[in-house]
């Protein structure tokens, strides 16, 4: 009984209160991460110079920033409310400047449905 409402108790209580609150955070955190996913299409379709091309949804920085890859060393990046941009010396193409509400409009988005 001493150690069930003495100073030992406290550390524990402490203890315990301290991981739940860790893992609260990290659900949360979890959760954010796949409602991102959610939001962004797994595959966007453009053409550039008389080619298309499938970009894959590659990574999503912790600022929002969606990269999409594709081959030959093509890249390109969109936030949900910003405008597709080509990565690197390239640019041009049926994507660059587009918002995802253009590019889903125009049929060259692919979702991941669950």
């Amino acid at each position: 009984m001493r150690y069930l409402f003495g100073r030992r108790s406290n550390a524990a209580v402490t203890t315990c209160v301290a991981g739940l609150l860790w893992l609260v955070t990290f659900l949360l955190a979890v959760q954010t991460q796949d409602d991102l996913f959610e939001q962004f299409p797994l595959v966007i379709q453009c053409k550039y110079n008389e080619t298309y091309h499938t970009f894959y949804l590659s990574r999503i920085s912790q600022d929002g920033v969606a990269t999409y890859q594709a081959s030959e060393r093509i890249a390109g990046t969109i936030t949900l409310d910003g405008k597709a941009k080509a990565i690197g010396g390239e640019g041009g193409g049926t994507c660059v400047g587009k918002t995802l509400a253009e590019l889903r409009a125009s049929h060259q988005t692919y979702d991941l449905k669950r």
